[in-house]
């Protein structure tokens, strides 16, 4: 434990993990309610809560070509810090709509906002990579799970108290201040020419559709010519799929099978089991990460949270559903740590925004199909049961491919564990 708060000694990592903190817990609180307000609003029309997530899915398709090629060509600090100021002047908008009752304008402030964050993860983890070692990146990937899991912890809740004493426009206004701390830590930092700039300067009119293709193409070759790389952006196919049926899935289930008139109380309960799920699977997963090689980590991590995901769906009782959620949750860290830690190792730095810029798309085309099929499907074609199964048998599958298809490949990931 001490070796992983020891990272924070380094300010500029310090200040980097204080600004995606707090932008985090704003959007959590923000959005959350948000969901609240629509189920609440709109209550006979469930396709609502499904196409708000939609719209925060879809922009990725839209821009992944270029927040590679931005994240590596530009500066990754200025981008970063633009992204919170710009999202916060969005979130404005959003609080506009909010208060004069305009759904469309609701969603279109959230479609935008959701396509200028895009640009804001591959400049952070290229800033990251470059202010930390090797040996540092899988203590990072478990802070970061450790994160994940105090906001499903305290996210939800947080959402909801706010939620019932200020209104979805108070948790949209806590949501725009969040940004704009995160901007002025990220602009507070002074970072080396080489972090910020890795490839030299360029101007915005040096961009074109020739050059901006032409990078985006080298992100796409520097992929297919490491087979380890095909292979971990071909499972985020598989994780946008698990992201956009749980993103509507719990909830749906206690609102719509388990307890229709407390669903709100419920789902707090369901962020908390869930989060400390995650929370104790990122201890166990940073005590592991040295000592199981991350093919193991992989499958077994995915192969329990899948069979755990069905079982949840078949469940006649909220305690049942609650304790297996917990055990469904507590195995994620295992993959994330896994990939969070890989990742940093074998992409050249100077490379990271291209190949990040290609994991954010395929995850988010496989979450849009995901959220489009159930928004037309459920509940008139398919049962809530049914998603669990469909979700948690694909988890399965993929535990699978990984530990029979993927063994040569999977020789390059334990190598920096065995270091």
């Amino acid at each position: 434990m001490a070796k992983t708060f020891s990272i924070f000694k380094d300010r500029r990592y310090t200040f980097l993990f204080s600004a995606s903190v707090t932008s985090q817990l704003g959007s959590v609180i923000g959005m959350t309610s948000l969901v609240f307000y629509l189920l609440d609003r709109f209550s006979s029309q469930p396709y609502l809560a499904t196409f708000n997530e939609l719209m925060s899915t879809l922009p990725s398709l839209l821009v992944f070509w270029l927040v590679g090629v931005a994240a590596d060509r530009m500066d990754r600090q200025k981008i970063a810090a633009n992204c919170d100021l710009i999202s916060a002047g969005l979130s404005l908008g959003l609080l506009f709509s909010l208060l004069t009752n305009l759904l469309w304008l609701i969603f279109a402030m959230i479609f935008i906002r959701a396509a200028v964050s895009k640009f804001f993860a591959p400049a952070e983890q290229a800033i990251i990579q470059g202010v930390l070692t090797k040996k540092d990146y899988p203590v990072a990937a478990g802070l970061n799970q450790m994160v994940s899991s105090l906001f499903m912890i305290f996210g939800n809740g947080l959402g909801a108290v706010v939620y019932w004493t200020a209104g979805a426009p108070g948790a949209i206004f806590i949501d725009t201040l969040s940004f704009i701390i995160s901007a002025i830590l990220i602009r507070s930092l002074n970072l080396p020419k080489s972090v910020c700039l890795p490839n030299g300067r360029h101007r915005w009119k040096s961009f074109n559709f020739k050059t901006i293709g032409a990078d985006f193409g080298q992100g796409f070759h520097y992929i297919i010519h490491n087979r380890l790389l095909v292979s971990l952006i071909a499972s985020f196919v598989v994780f946008g799929i698990i992201n956009g049926g749980c993103s509507v899935m719990l909830i749906f289930i206690l609102k719509y099978k388990l307890v229709p008139d407390s669903y709100q109380f419920f789902s707090v309960w369901g962020g908390i089991v869930a989060g400390i799920g995650i929370l104790v699977g990122s201890l166990l997963a940073s005590i592991v990460s040295g000592k199981w090689p991350y093919k193991t980590m992989i499958v077994v991590g995915l192969a329990f949270s899948g069979a755990f995901i069905i079982a949840a769906g078949y469940a006649q009782n909220v305690v049942f559903f609650l304790a297996l959620i917990f055990f469904s949750m507590l195995f994620v860290p295992l993959v994330n740590v896994a990939i969070g830690g890989w990742m940093p190792c074998v992409v050249d730095p100077k490379m990271m925004g291209r190949v990040e810029s290609w994991s954010t798309p395929v995850m988010m085309l496989s979450q849009s199909l995901t959220l489009g099929f159930i928004l037309i499907a459920f509940p008139s074609l398919i049962s809530i049961e049914s998603i669990f199964f469909f979700v948690g048998l694909l988890t399965i599958f993929s535990a699978i491919y990984y530990g029979c298809f993927v063994q040569e490949s999977l020789k390059m990931i334990d190598a920096p564990a065995a270091e």
